[in-house]
């Protein structure tokens, strides 16, 4: 079973009528797709008023988006290899945990693409005294695209 199924068996929907961002979600160059940074619904502060939980889980809905964003770009997600994360962690200067708050991400990814295969990526997970919007979360991602 392909990356694409297995998104859909996960309840991924690919809607091909989304609307075009103000800048470009992803930017292709040679064989990599470059996403733009994409920000959570969740609003609030890690160490504050959010939870680990709920970071994870606004992680987990930013791969969604990322992933439907790659798809309006190149029709299909089969193929792909996860490249590289670099998750932004809204949070106070004592919180510690943003790695475990981009596990919503990596998580989803290694569902989607088979951790062992090509959802095994590089990753960075920072803290942020504060991102647009006031967003708990904000990752950016790159993808290989097949030869």
């Amino acid at each position: 079973m392909g990356a694409e199924q297995r998104a859909k068996d996960l309840g991924i929907d690919f809607p091909d009528d989304a609307e075009r961002g103000y800048l470009n979600l992803v930017a292709r160059t040679g064989n990599l797709l470059i996403t733009s940074g994409r920000t959570s619904t969740l609003k609030g502060k890690l160490g504050d008023d959010v939870t680990v939980e709920q970071g994870y889980e606004a992680a987990r809905e930013i791969a969604v988006g990322l992933l439907q964003s790659v798809h309006q770009e190149v029709g299909s997600l089969d193929g792909l290899r996860v490249i590289k994360a670099l998750g932004c962690v809204n949070s106070t200067l004592e919180f510690t945990d943003q790695h475990l708050v981009i596990n919503g991400f990596s998580d989803l990814m290694h569902e989607v693409f088979g951790k062992e295969g090509d959802g095994y990526h590089a990753r960075s997970a920072l803290g942020f005294a504060q991102i647009p919007t006031g967003a708990a979360v904000e990752i950016e991602a790159i993808f290989q695209l097949p030869d």
